[in-house]
């Protein structure tokens, strides 16, 4: 073999290199929310995938770095998709109705997403709790910006907007505990019922798409 030969280095392209990462974590989520952080091993999530279970350690140090990666992910996601849709939405009223709206969709389109973000808290070791309670925060910080702006001008009657901001969240994510698609309840009418829940709740009538 001659020196040529004995300097060969064989690369592999970006595309698959993403490509197997974004493997892992699909195939990571699906396990976690299926039976739970503790209960998977790095092993079963490089059968899944279709790897050696070595070749995870190229894209993450190890199962905590994959939770991580999975929960501030999806918050990031959900935090720019929420602000994207409530970009040109005026009057504390209908941003609270959008918001609410936004809120139930996209969480009912991510239930894997959603389970791990909120069930695998306790999961998290102190760096990556961190992160995730930070962008938690950031996340809180759309509706409770919300919330205030409709105290400052009378229109909203709350005592506390920071624990009602966490009453809200709590009551809409709680759809994904109970909602099927296909069930006697289309999303549509679950989103509606929701936001008219998240009207009320700050003592106001609810009047489909009308008043700031």
């Amino acid at each position: 073999m001659n020196d040529r030969s004995q300097n060969l280095v064989i690369s592999v392209p970006a595309s698959k290199h993403q490509s197997t990462r974004q493997d892992i974590l699909n195939e990571a989520l699906g396990l976690m929310a299926k039976h739970g952080y503790n209960a998977v091993s790095m092993r079963d999530i490089a059968n899944a995938v279709g790897i050696r279970q070595s070749a995870i350690y190229n894209h993450f140090s190890g199962k905590q770095a994959l939770l991580v990666e999975l929960m501030t992910t999806h918050l990031e996601d959900v935090i720019a998709a929420a602000r994207k849709t409530l970009a040109d939405v005026a009057g504390p009223k209908t941003r609270l109705e959008t918001f609410a709206r936004f809120h139930i969709d996209y969480h009912v389109e991510h239930p894997d997403d959603v389970f791990i973000a909120y069930m695998e808290l306790r999961s998290l070791e102190e760096d990556g709790l961190f992160k995730v309670n930070a962008l938690r925060s950031e996340y809180e910080d759309i509706l409770r910006s919300i919330l205030s702006d409709g105290m400052a001008v009378g229109l909203f009657k709350i005592v506390d907007g920071a624990v009602h901001t966490r009453a809200l969240l709590a009551m809409l994510t709680g759809v994904t505990v109970w909602y099927r698609e296909g069930g006697q309840l289309d999303r549509a009418a679950v989103i509606e019922y929701y936001a008219q829940a998240a009207i009320q709740s700050v003592g106001l009538p609810f009047s489909q798409g009308g008043g700031n």
